[in-house]
């Protein structure tokens, strides 16, 4: 994690990092201020919150009320050595906890990461560099000494030097990688976690049986995330980059939509529109794209190659960003590798859906079987030792698609997980199986599985399959754990060379009658495709482009933007406008408007409902603001403080439109109950004297929305790569 130190006054100082600050100061025996507390006693009070953190969530995830545990810490210092000290833990347990919890909460303290960090003994470098910003060093692994050359299957080139081309590839955009996690819970299963260090937005996780391949993993997402524009989808650019040469990529086209709103000639062709405008009800305005806004300038569309006879296809970006999420993109050292890697995933997710959605039953992968891979029959069993049944499958039904899945059962609460993996390979793909279902996850993660279900709608519900495709947390049916399977086993194969094993899968695709279209990307250094199939890679359903397209932003961003400015009248068209779209009242402002904000502020918590109950205190819609309120507090979710705030506003507008109540009658004791700061709050907002109480004012530039501003900033470095590459201004 980057923490940037900026020096206030005296010995004040101020570290950010993410979204949040710290400040802190020297006590005034020191010389300081005494306006906060000193470096060293943050570092203190990390090592007992960690235990605690581990205690609430050991905990939580067995019902155990924290109410009554207490837990305290004490460092004793070493009189001849300051530096040498004793960090004493004690907890209070209440008498009703059972030994068994009692020893499973110690353990969890002792599993503390502030605790381990330390008594692993962390090295510091220190050294100067000539400018911060432009300082970027990837803040990765050592490099490994004397010249290891690790192949592994389904890589063109060793582990150590992809490492260091991708490294390399960061580093020339500017863009400083660190690694925020590393885990290792099983043998021969390791996952990361990487992010843009100036913007922690942009972030991947990586996988794989090894450190060096899990690093590989996550550096080549994060690079083909970067090519197809993954990490700034749905989000607003801005002015500048909306009225630049191009707003995606150099070789982007613009299509005027009919003077009716019809469809462009130009975009898409016949095969892709039966799918997407069947009945003939997409209009142009539909496929504005959401990230420039800019609707006198058109349709913005990529061309894209259609792989049945080489001729360029122009998809639109809202299409694309609308329906296909990150399914069918990837990044290799070449691009036959890279092709390999993006099929094998569309397969992964179309085969995983097509089981889940026919609740079939697949075949057990025979011991026999899985003996011939000892590394990943360790890390199975070291899962079941922990008490968590491991079942391996084989979804390739019938030899058709090379599919593996992986799924654990976790007695604890019920609750399944199946994992998917797919590539050419079989031992590849099994692996990929297994190290997926404990990507970034810990023990105590597996707790969040949900538990298996006959209930056919909730399987089929399309949401769940983005669930699925988010993180394999949705549901599945009981009957895919028939031990009567649909299809029979089969030790199937589909490798050969990266070449060989690209054609082979774009074989399989032609041959089930699916029109492929590719586009390449490599002006970053590092072959990337991204790989659409109408009709059979969509994550989302086809009837988003018109029932959820993310340009809803378009009718609402410039307003809420400009909040504080508008006029009543503005205000009141906006909140009639709000309510006459059914949009989902719990819909966070940030998903409509595509506009991050510090998600530890109440624009980061704002949703529909809430933006709207605080139109109708503005306008002094007390009845309708009531109805809101009510609505809030049984259904938000939000801080202790906010919810406060609307139990005070709901009090004052009960006695404001009650002609029989004096709000004078009951304001001591409002002030009693909810604080002196709350109540100014909430009779001023109630009055009018007080708009959009905890609303910073914002503004079309984005003023003031560092959050933002650092993914625009992440942004434009790529987009000024582009267009060096293709010799224009950006």
């Amino acid at each position: 994690m980057e923490i940037n130190v900026n020096f206030l006054d005296n010995l004040r100082l101020e570290a950010k990092f993410d979204d949040f600050t710290v400040v802190t100061d020297q006590p005034i025996r020191y010389k300081g201020d005494g306006s906060a507390p000193s470096p060293f006693d943050y570092f203190l009070a990390s090592s007992a919150l960690c235990a605690a953190y581990f205690v609430r969530v050991y905990c939580k995830a067995r019902d155990i009320p924290t109410h009554n545990i207490r837990l305290s810490q004490n460092n004793i210092v070493d009189p001849e050595n300051r530096y040498n000290q004793i960090f004493k833990i004690q907890v209070e347990l209440p008498e009703d906890i059972s030994d068994k919890d009692r020893q499973g909460i110690l353990r969890s303290i002792d599993r503390c990461t502030v605790k381990k960090v330390v008594q692993t003994g962390p090295t510091f470098e220190i050294e100067t560099v000539e400018n911060l910003a432009e300082d970027a060093q990837a803040l990765l692994m050592a490099e490994p000494e004397g010249g290891t050359r690790t192949f592994i299957e389904g890589k063109d080139l060793p582990l150590e030097q992809t490492i260091a081309n991708m490294t390399g590839i960061l580093a020339d955009l500017g863009m400083k990688i660190e690694i925020a996690s590393w885990r290792n819970i099983v043998p021969h299963v390791w996952s990361l976690h990487i992010r843009d260090a100036a913007s922690p937005m942009c972030f991947t996780n990586g996988k794989g049986s090894t450190k060096e391949s899990a690093l590989c993993s996550a550096l080549g997402e994060f690079i083909e995330r970067l090519n197809c524009n993954f990490f700034y989808n749905d989000q607003y650019f801005g002015e500048e980059i909306a009225n630049s040469d191009f707003v995606h990529y150099p070789n982007e086209e613009w299509f005027k939509p009919g003077p009716n709103d019809e469809l462009p000639a130009g975009i898409l062709d016949d095969y892709s529109l039966d799918i997407y405008n069947p009945d003939g009800d997409l209009r142009g305005s539909h496929l504005i794209d959401t990230n420039s806004g800019k609707v006198e300038r058109g349709i913005v569309s990529l061309p894209f190659v259609r792989q049945s006879d080489g001729e360029v296809v122009y998809f639109p970006s809202n299409l694309i960003e609308n329906l296909f999420l990150s399914n069918g993109m990837s990044a290799g050292n070449t691009l036959f590798e890279a092709q390999v890697q993006c099929l094998s995933e569309i397969f992964e997710r179309a085969v995983k859906r097509e089981i889940l959605e026919q609740e079939l039953a697949l075949p057990d992968v025979p011991l026999e079987v899985l003996e011939k891979y000892p590394d990943i029959l360790e890390g199975i069993r070291a899962l079941e030792e922990q008490g968590f049944p491991i079942l391996v499958k084989d979804a390739s039904l019938g030899g058709q698609f090379p599919v593996m899945c992986v799924t654990l059962m976790n007695p604890r609460n019920g609750g399944v997980f199946a994992s998917f993996g797919a590539h050419p390979n079989f031992e590849v793909a099994l692996e990929r199986s297994l190290t997926e279902l404990m990507q970034g996850r810990s023990f105590e993660g597996l707790n969040d599985v949900p538990a298996p279900t006959f209930n056919s709608l909730a399987v089929t519900e399309p949401n769940n399959f983005v669930e699925h495709f988010i993180d394999s947390t949705g549901v599945v049916s009981w009957r895919f754990f028939s031990a009567k399977s649909d299809y029979e086993f089969c030790e199937w194969d589909f490798s050969g060379t990266n070449e060989q094993e690209a054609a082979g899968l774009f074989g399989i695709l032609e041959e089930m009658g699916k029109e492929v279209y590719m586009a390449v990307y490599e002006d970053l250094g590092a072959p990337t495709c991204r790989i659409l199939v109408p009709g059979y890679s969509e994550v989302y359903p086809v009837e988003d482009l018109i029932m959820d397209n993310t340009n809803m932003a378009l009718d609402y961003r410039e307003d809420i933007l400009n909040l504080h400015t508008l006029s009543d009248e503005q205000l009141a068209d906006l909140a009639e406008r709000l309510e006459a779209s059914q949009l989902d009242n719990y819909m966070t402002i940030i998903n409509l408007i595509g506009v991050e904000f510090d998600e530890n502020t109440v624009w980061g918590q704002l949703t529909i409902l809430e933006l709207k109950l605080l139109i109708c205190l503005a306008l002094q819609w007390h009845e309708e603001a009531l109805e809101f309120v009510d609505m809030f507090l049984q259904f938000n979710d939000n801080t202790v403080e906010r919810n406060l705030f609307y139990r005070a506003v709901y009090a004052v507008l009960e006695v404001t439109l009650d002609e029989e109540l004096e709000l004078d009658d009951f304001i001591v004791n409002f002030r009693r109950m909810y604080g002196d700061d709350t109540m100014a709050a909430v009779v001023g907002s109630v009055d009018g004297s007080v708009r959009f109480h905890g609303l910073t004012p914002t503004n079309s530039q984005l003023e003031g929305l560092e959050k933002h501003q650092r993914l625009i900033e992440s942004y434009k470095k790529l987009h000024a790569a582009r267009a060096r590459k293709a010799g224009l201004a950006g």
